[in-house]
């Protein structure tokens, strides 16, 4: 039997040395490529020229070596069978048992922007190549890929012996990291020429973290993050204080941070269980969330809320007297925490990319049984309006409008809102009919809809709508196209202004 041997080429090259320096004591043979031979010879270690090896020279800048006969065919070949290793006696190629192989960090020059061009050429079909083959034949060689693994190989060979269990183990990483690596190329590529649906959808995240537990507390759950998406995930915000966050967390502060997004100026929003309470704007923050608060005091307590600018002492001794479940903010003043850390299960999250608008091919995804739903995401809000009725809206109530549409799109419907310019005072969500939505949300305004406005996610269907609004003093109405004459005409009655949207805003 000849000499056990690794090969080792590394991009990454944190405890290297010290994991060469271990497979020198368990007798292996190291072959390295140039810029890894070269770390490992100035720290003492013997190491074989991937170059002397082949005696190949070097085409292409050593982008072919990995391929030449005398180390992939080391990599391929299968130890347990007779004929193979004759094959490679003949030609006097060694077994190669170890493949210690890391990636060029593609997603690293993606993010930092680089021309298309030189992206191109960052792609690594060498150490994608090895990786395949040593997982492939993992019964005689053992990829090892991450270098959080260094510790767990070493262990196997300190037993003496990686186990089957063990080999799977790190074929399963080996083939992981290559898919996502090139699931990560072809994401690149999709947006790159702009396809909106690619034919075949190759995605891969990253995981974050993992989460307390699920939906459910008997249910376990991660959450992953977009490797492309630098600002505006909720999967990159910085947890600053309060427990490990669970799936609910995630996804009612996910509802709030989509709706504050909406808002260019100062703003704040309260949800929960995904769906928002109550929305404000102001000149600051502070303004913004006594406007929020004010609009649903019952629903402001176990909340969760997001605030789009930096939360300051005054604000926080405001959120101290919420019982809030967690605050969401482009960031937190030291005197601010020391006001917010009087409970334990307070989460704060910072997000200073919390204003970042959506990016074009990043797609909304909803998981069916054996399946997935993939559409855009819903950017528009009241993009194209005009008016059906004799009065038309004033300047007051077009900005009212405005904002309480924005709020609307973000309710799960059947959705009404109720509100005036800078703040709701009414939100109806998730009902089966939206006479029943306007119903509730007028209920939970109590009184305070006299001069109000009134923006639905799509039409009011029935004259009673229409009555509502009158008796509750509404003054205008923001809806899709399809509402009828009867009602139009109800509204001419009531000097009740309406704009029609050829926008629709279903939220499930």
């Amino acid at each position: 039997m000849k000499n056990k041997r690794a090969y080792v080429s590394v991009y990454n090259k944190d405890g290297i040395v010290e994991f060469c320096r271990y497979l020198e004591e368990y007798g292996y043979e190291l072959i390295a490529t140039e810029g890894t031979q070269k770390v490992l010879s100035e720290a003492g270690i013997k190491v074989i020229s991937a170059h002397d090896l082949t005696g190949y020279p070097e085409p292409l800048g050593g982008k072919v070596r990995a391929v030449h006969p005398a180390i992939y065919t080391g990599i391929i070949a299968n130890r347990f069978t007779p004929a193979q290793l004759a094959e490679l006696d003949a030609e006097d190629v060694y077994p190669i048992e170890l493949v210690i192989v890391n990636l060029y960090p593609f997603k690293e020059d993606m993010e930092a922007g680089v021309p298309f061009e030189e992206a191109a050429a960052h792609i690594d079909a060498g150490g994608v190549a090895l990786l395949n083959a040593a997982a492939k034949n993992f019964q005689s060689t053992v990829a090892v890929c991450d270098p959080a693994d260094y510790e767990r190989i070493l262990c196997d060979l300190a037993a003496g012996v990686i186990t089957e269990e063990e080999r799977r183990y790190f074929m399963y990483k080996a083939f992981s990291c290559t898919a996502s690596y090139d699931a990560l190329v072809a994401q690149y590529l999709s947006r790159h020429v702009k396809i909106s649906f690619p034919q075949n959808l190759t995605v891969t995240y990253e995981k974050a973290q993992e989460m307390r537990y699920g939906e459910n507390p008997h249910q376990k759950a991660a959450v992953y993050r977009e490797p492309l998406l630098k600002e505006g995930s909720l999967a990159r915000a910085k947890q600053l204080a309060g427990p490990v966050m669970t799936y609910n967390n995630f996804y009612d502060a996910n509802a709030a941070l989509e709706l504050v997004k909406e808002f260019d100026q100062p703003a704040a929003v309260i949800c929960k269980h995904r769906a928002p309470c109550g929305a404000g704007v102001g000149e600051s923050v502070y303004d913004a969330f006594l406007r929020a608060a004010e609009a649903d005091p019952m629903h402001c307590n176990n909340g969760i809320i997001a605030i789009n600018g930096v939360v300051d002492t005054r604000l926080a001794l405001e959120l101290k007297e919420k019982n809030a479940e967690l605050i969401l903010a482009v960031g937190f003043t030291p005197e601010a925490m020391t006001e917010l850390r009087f409970r334990e299960n307070l989460i704060l999250l910072e997000m200073p990319g919390i204003r970042s608008k959506v990016q074009f091919s990043t797609f909304d995804l909803q998981k069916i049984y054996g399946g997935l739903l993939v559409q855009s995401y819903d950017t528009l809000a009241g993009a194209s309006s005009y008016p059906v009725t004799k009065r038309k809206p004033t300047e007051k109530e077009i900005r009212a409008l405005n904002f309480c549409y924005k709020v609307v799109k973000h309710a799960r419907s059947s959705a009404v809102v109720l509100g005036r310019e800078n703040q709701t005072v009414g939100i109806g969500t998730g009902q089966i009919h939206r006479l029943l939505a306007l119903q509730f949300a007028i209920e939970l305004a109590d009184g305070k809809t006299k001069g109000c406005v009134l923006a639905s996610d799509s039409d009011l269907p029935t004259p009673a709508c229409a009555e509502l609004c009158h008796n509750a003093g509404i003054t205008a109405i923001i809806l899709t196209g399809n509402c009828t004459e009867e009602f139009i005409s109800l509204c001419d009655k009531y000097k009740i202004a309406v704009l029609c949207t050829g926008e629709r805003h279903f939220k499930s």
